[in-house]
């Protein structure tokens, strides 16, 4: 089994700062990438960005300048550090990792989703 924790989610003023988290845990061979979608009421579930384990990056021209996203290939942990966040980037903000399950080698990399965590951003 893989679970994918998130945290840091909440309610932030128009301008301010929230740092997303996201850790990997359970069957693990290899995680080849992990990364952050988010879902506002009535939208269709959108790339923030992703994070290859050798560092590469690629994020949405909505948030690029604002946000910043990194991984620990230690921790198995990914970070979004979001900042100047505005009332559009309210959403349900959701981890994605893509892993080839130890239990599961002939599988490939799958793909995996955390629960969520809400972001609101007040004006």
């Amino acid at each position: 089994q893989v679970q994918l924790v998130e945290s840091g989610g909440g309610l932030v003023q128009a301008g301010g700062s929230l740092r997303l988290s996201c850790v990997a845990s359970g069957s693990i061979l290899k995680i080849n990438s992990m990364g952050w979608y988010r879902q506002a009421p009535g939208k269709q579930r959108e790339l923030v960005a992703t994070i290859t384990t050798g560092g590469i990056t690629n994020s949405a021209d909505a948030v690029k300048g604002r946000f910043a996203i990194s991984i620990d290939n230690a921790k198995n942990t990914v970070h979004l550090q979001m900042g100047s966040l505005q009332p559009e980037d309210t959403a349900v903000y959701y981890c994605k990792a893509e892993i080839i399950n130890s239990r599961a080698i002939l599988s490939g990399a799958m793909e995996y989703w955390g629960k969520g965590t809400l972001v609101t951003v007040s004006s």
